[in-house]
């Protein structure tokens, strides 16, 4: 586990007089008073270091370094605190500047190389590294355990991974018991793909101290990459273990949601944004999760926020419109889009949910567009082939659907929805033979689909295929059973075959049926005409239409519950309750 550099201890040179060393270096003369006041402040600075007083420290050491500019000891010692304090860059210039005055200064060296490995520049840490651990060498002195697991991390993030293996396992042989060195080496291991043993290491360092987050988190991502169980489990535990701890729960609960388990991942993505209110990243990643599990709205208010702290966030600005799209309100989703195409107008995401928002809002040509767009970005892409051909087929337009939709076919062989829609096509254009291919594949692939049984069976019909005809309209029937076409269908192949009593029950349960459906639509109509007389204050009217509504359909629950709002306003409150009562009733009969 990394330290931050505001952490990482200092090393420096003890308080030896600076005045000797200046004074050798200049003439041989005596020294001069501003030397033996920066004698006098390197002590102090020294002394103000020991008791952790950095503001102290700085204070002095920049007055070393203006009045002894060319003693290394001042730039050394100056250029440690500053990088101590987070001023990094100013640091590694002082630290530069010592080792120009003197190469072989280790406390330079090392605080140096600490500097180049935290800031992310390995390969400039590399050389140092080797030189302190030299020096070291040849006074017989250990390097302290954190420049050891510093010089480590910079030979495996500079592709050195056999190297910085053995030497933590050397450091790890010094003191087997440490769970955090378990945690390094077996970091080292998963960066090298070595699972087998990274899952050791990582195992034993929970061994070691089961109540560290990280190794935990670690041991899952193993777990993950290995395709053993446990991944997840181990993830939760991590959160248990650090429930304060943002960074955790956010890297832990995007590994859930990574992992398909969004009903797991949204309560530690929950926690990791109210830890972290106001995190872009947290807020994304719950508003990811919840969008999957249709907490929609919720979603969106998050994207929002996101894109009010990142405006430009291409990725945010899809999925809100994306999200808007789901919620019905694709004319609040265009813009948002339309400003993730202004922003990256090679996305061809972008554009692909932009032309879904339009044919929501019924701007076919607009989609077309898009999609033609989105398709010159992504040539290969089965699934774009195939909404250009739906967004054709919108446009009743299949000489430009089929050939994309067959292109769709080709690329994705596994995916039935192109077959099923050329089915549809080939039908409507009296292409049997052929509709009847494309419905069997699409079948074979997702036999659940009742509407393509329906139609497979009224093509074999056509093609006079009856046996085939009657097992697919079965079929249709069992999946959609309250579809009145089937059974009618279904009932013309009967008399074919010359079954006419079968023929007969047939057609009387697909009458039915449509009286049903006919009955539906008339009650769906009495109750949105008493609805709006309700609205308006014309509540004697409205009870009219909602018995209305239930003569033609007793089962329905719209009905029943205007029903009893119209008789409260009328002050009829038992019989109100009692429509509440029936529409539950009812509810529940049906479900």
């Amino acid at each position: 586990m990394r330290l931050p550099l505001t952490q990482v201890p200092l090393l420096l040179l003890s308080s030896a007089l600076l005045v000797s060393t200046c004074a050798s270096q200049l003439f041989s003369q005596e020294p001069s008073s501003s030397l033996i006041q920066a004698d006098a402040d390197y002590r102090e600075g020294v002394a103000a270091l020991s008791r952790n007083d950095l503001t102290t420290a700085k204070s002095k050491f920049e007055t070393v370094v203006k009045l002894a500019p060319a003693a290394e000891q001042g730039h050394s010692a100056l250029g440690a605190v500053l990088v101590r304090i987070g001023q990094t860059a100013a640091g590694i210039t002082e630290l530069q500047k010592a080792l120009s005055i003197k190469p072989d200064d280790s406390s330079a060296q090392m605080n140096l190389a600490l500097a180049y490995e935290q800031t992310g520049s390995p390969a400039k840490a590399l050389p140092l590294f080797a030189k302190v651990e030299s020096t070291a060498n040849a006074e017989r002195q250990p390097l302290p355990p954190y420049v050891v697991a510093a010089y480590i991390r910079a030979l495996a993030a500079t592709g050195e991974s056999t190297v910085a293996i053995s030497k933590m396992k050397e450091v790890v042989a010094l003191d087997p018991h440490s769970a955090e060195l378990h945690d390094e080496l077996g970091s080292l291991y998963a960066q090298a793909r070595d699972w087998e043993h990274a899952e050791h290491e990582f195992s034993e360092a929970i061994g070691q101290n089961p109540g560290v987050a990280e190794s935990h988190l670690h041991l899952g991502f193993v777990l993950q990459a290995e395709n053993k169980p446990g991944a997840a489990n181990e993830w939760i535990k991590a959160n248990d273990l650090a429930p304060k701890d943002a960074k955790i729960a956010l890297t832990a609960g995007k590994a859930l949601a990574d992992a398909g388990r969004d009903e797991q991942a949204a309560p530690i993505l929950e926690q990791a944004h109210r830890l972290q209110p106001r995190s872009p990243a947290a807020t994304y990643q719950l508003a990811l999760v919840l969008q999957r599990i249709n907490r929609v709205q919720d979603a969106i208010q998050l994207f929002k926020s996101v894109i009010e702290a990142e405006p430009r966030n291409t990725e945010a600005l899809i999925n809100l419109g994306m999200a808007l799209s789901q919620a019905h309100q694709a004319t609040d989703a265009v813009p948002y889009l339309q400003r993730a195409i202004a922003i990256k107008p090679t996305d061809a995401t972008a554009h692909q949910d932009l032309a879904a928002a339009y044919i929501q809002v019924n701007r076919i040509a607009d989609a077309l567009a898009e999609l033609k767009t989105a398709l010159k970005l992504d040539p290969r892409s089965p699934q774009m082939h195939y909404d250009l051909g739906v967004a054709y087929k919108l446009e009743d337009d299949a000489v430009g659907a089929i050939p994309e939709l067959e292109t769709a076919e080709k690329l994705n062989p596994s995916g039935y929805e192109p077959a099923f829609v050329l089915g549809q096509l080939y039908m409507q254009v009296a292409r049997y033979p052929e509709a009847a291919q494309q419905l069997e594949a699409s079948l074979k692939l997702h036999p659940k689909n009742g509407d393509a049984w329906a139609m497979l069976g009224s093509i074999y019909n056509k093609l006079d295929r009856l046996p085939e005809a009657v097992t697919a309209l079965r079929e249709a029937i069992k999946q959609l059973p309250n579809q009145a076409d089937s059974h009618l269908i279904l009932a013309t192949v009967l008399m074919k075959q010359n079954q006419p009593d079968a023929a007969a029950e047939e057609r009387k349960v697909g009458a039915e049926l449509m009286r049903n459906h006919m009955n539906l639509q008339r009650a769906e109509v009495a109750t949105n005409a008493g609805k709006s007389l309700l609205a308006s204050g014309k509540v004697d009217d409205a009870v009219v239409q909602f018995r209305d509504a239930l003569a033609f359909d007793p089962n329905y629950t719209d009905a029943h519950l205007g029903l009893a709002d119209a008789l409260a306003k009328q002050g009829k409150t038992i019989e109100a309750a009692a429509e509440r009562a029936e529409a539950k009733s009812r509810r529940s009969s049906t479900q």
